[in-house]
């Protein structure tokens, strides 16, 4: 895969995250905290919400590593399937990122001067 492929790629899946996590975000967390349903998720197993995010995101991981696996085994799925299952992925990333960015309270490109260009 060339360069500019590569970009594009990457720039799509990216698209794919905002949009998903704006759709998402409605369903999920309708009241002003974003990351409201990993600290009750949190709190009812009496671990971070770092944590539960993390055991959300396992199974994701679980669930492309016995794909990748099935690979091997000629097994074949969509582009639409894959994507779906990457996204998913990439968005508990993104979103553990913020629930470390709220406890450590990190300092982000909105927090300054300037906007930010991918």
């Amino acid at each position: 895969m060339n360069e500019n492929t590569l970009q594009i790629t990457i720039q799509n899946a990216f698209y794919r995250c905002v949009h998903l996590l704006h759709r998402k975000g409605r369903e999920y967390s309708p009241d002003e905290d974003r990351l409201s349903n990993f600290k009750k998720a949190a709190t009812l197993q009496k671990i971070s919400p770092e944590e539960a995010l993390f055991g959300m995101l396992a199974k994701h991981l679980v669930s492309l590593s016995d794909l990748c696996r099935a690979i091997t085994c000629g097994m074949d799925w969509s582009q639409a399937f894959w994507e779906e299952k990457i996204t998913d992925s990439h968005n508990y990333l993104f979103l553990l990122e913020a629930l470390l960015k709220e406890r450590y309270r990190w300092q982000g490109p909105e927090d300054q001067e300037g906007p930010c260009v991918l």
